[in-house]
């Protein structure tokens, strides 16, 4: 690898790769050791092409989620099975691995910039602006520049946009998945609300047992499924469909209501 080669965004891959090692080392013990990551599914990481492929997840903070999947996906790659025991994984990590975020939020100080050069693909939300709920037009440069990121490599993407659970799911994902017919792979989380603060920066509670599920790819008919049809598959995936409520554990249940009458949703 050239030492100032680079993506299709223009990130030097040599910096990218030498930030992806530090912060990783940073935040290892926040996923094995202050608190302990449960990994199921990961053996199907290692099955996955190298591009245009989409991961599709629940969100519960804004950087921690997005963090483990970088940790558990190198770890899977490098031979571990449900496991990132070894930091060493980070030596050679996969350099073509995007998310999805918020412009805003990837500019709001030299932290979340660090952490857009990693691989943010950075979109202005259509919904909710500066704490404001708006209606905007989708940009067109965003739908590309996701294709662009999907034809280069694997896209993370939380579609519901938002960290409070069982919002609905936002339609421009199903537009995404039909345009460009990518694998599509649901991951669930949980167990970092309770061990972040919304950011995913600060470690709120130790000692909490955070889950995190690979699930087979989605099988979809690109072509005859509506966008709908997408976005019920979608639901039921990372499961923020309503019907899930109904097993939501006792103490996330509390968590949620917690939330509420802080007026955080």
């Amino acid at each position: 690898m050239g030492l100032f080669k680079r993506n299709p965004f223009g990130h030097i891959l040599f910096l990218k790769k030498w930030l992806i090692r530090i912060l990783g080392t940073i935040t290892h013990r926040r996923f094995r050791g202050f608190n302990e990551l449960q990994i199921e599914g990961s053996e199907i990481i290692k099955n996955l092409p190298d591009t245009n492929v989409l991961f599709i997840s629940n969100h519960q903070t804004y950087f921690a989620d997005v963090v483990s999947m970088f940790h558990v996906f190198n770890a899977s790659l490098s031979g571990r099975v449900d496991s990132i025991k070894n930091v060493g994984y980070l030596w050679n990590p996969k350099l073509n691995i995007y998310y999805v975020a918020a412009r805003e939020t990837m500019k709001a100080g030299l932290l979340p910039k660090i952490l857009a050069y990693v691989g943010s693909v950075s979109i202005e939300r259509t919904w909710r602006s500066e704490g404001q709920d708006i209606n905007r037009q989708v940009k067109m440069s965003d739908i590309s520049n996701i294709g662009k990121a999907l034809d280069d490599g694997w896209v993370i993407t939380f579609p519901q946009g938002t960290t409070t659970p069982f919002k609905p799911i936002r339609k421009g994902t199903a537009h995404i998945i039909k345009r460009y017919k990518p694998i599509v792979v649901p991951i669930v989380i949980d167990g970092f609300r309770r061990s972040f603060d919304k950011k995913g920066l600060r470690i709120k509670k130790k000692n909490i047992l955070q889950s995190f599920e690979i699930k087979e790819p989605l099988e979809i008919d690109y072509d005859n499924e509506t966008t709908a049809d997408i976005v019920k598959k979608i639901e039921y995936a990372i499961e923020q469909h309503p019907s899930f409520l109904k097993v939501i554990p006792q103490k996330e249940l509390e968590v949620l209501e917690e939330l509420n009458k802080k007026r955080e949703w």
